[in-house]
């Protein structure tokens, strides 16, 4: 089974090195890294082509945001599988793709998701926040609930089936998309019980009041559209997250 990892980046020389060794040091052999950079200028360009291997693409261009650049990688990616990886963020163990793969092997799965910890930007080894996913049930939908973004993994026929992402949203397609797919698609989803990938603090929808009063603009706006609820539903969605900075697991 092919998986495919999409990497979007931006300026990101500081980090970026990190992610690509995340993803070198997978035991899972037949794998591909779609790396989509959007022009960077701080000399991230040039720690990509360093790192260029026989499984990995690179585009460098402009871009319309996160969403347009996942949007190319989906396009140029080959996988049976589609995951992604931010720039900031790290595989938690080099097994991830294997079990990630080991999930996939019964046909009947669409999707497969784990647990995200958010970690300090300096120091990837203290833990902020530690998501717990549990399992999906539809009804959660309604009660705000979704499967970490970053640790999400889909057969190429959902997004063919389904689309990608909506680029109206700046902020919140992740949210639409995840709707769209869990909700309308029904997709049939395993969870992997443990941590699957670390994501360094200070990420876009979070950095100011306003993005966050825009994020929760939007993630409203993808309520609507996917006829899973509306305030209430953005209120329990916020208001969960509260125990993610309690317990924190290792």
């Amino acid at each position: 089974m092919l998986i495919s990892i999409i990497t979007a980046v931006y300026n990101r020389k500081a980090v970026i090195g990190d992610a690509l060794a995340s993803f070198a040091a997978q035991t899972h052999v037949k794998r591909e890294h779609v790396l989509i950079d959007g022009g960077s200028t701080d000399g991230t360009l040039e720690v990509l082509r360093a790192h260029l291997g026989p499984t990995m693409t690179l585009v460098s261009e402009p871009d319309g945001g996160i969403y347009d650049a996942l949007n190319k990688g989906i396009a140029l990616a080959k996988g049976d599988v589609i995951g992604l990886l931010h720039s900031d963020d790290l595989f938690a163990s080099p097994l991830v793709l294997a079990k990630v793969a080991a999930q996939f092997s019964d046909p009947k799965v669409d999707a497969v998701y784990g647990d995200l910890q958010y970690v300090a930007a300096n120091d990837v080894s203290r833990v902020i926040r530690h998501w717990t996913a549990g399992r999906f049930d539809p009804t959660l939908l309604k009660k705000g609930w979704m499967p970490p973004h970053p640790t999400l993994f889909l057969r190429r026929q959902v997004y063919e089936k389904y689309g990608t992402y909506d680029t109206s949203f700046r902020i919140a397609a992740d949210y639409d998309a995840i709707l769209r797919y869990f909700g309308k698609g029904e997709i049939r989803s395993a969870y992997i019980p443990e941590v699957l990938v670390k994501m360094r603090v200070g990420g876009e929808s979070n950095k100011s009041l306003r993005r966050i009063i825009r994020k929760s603009s939007e993630d409203y706006r993808a309520l609507k559209k996917n006829g899973m609820g509306g305030l209430g539903t953005l209120f329990w969605k916020n208001f969960s997250k509260l125990h993610q900075f309690f317990g924190k697991a290792n």
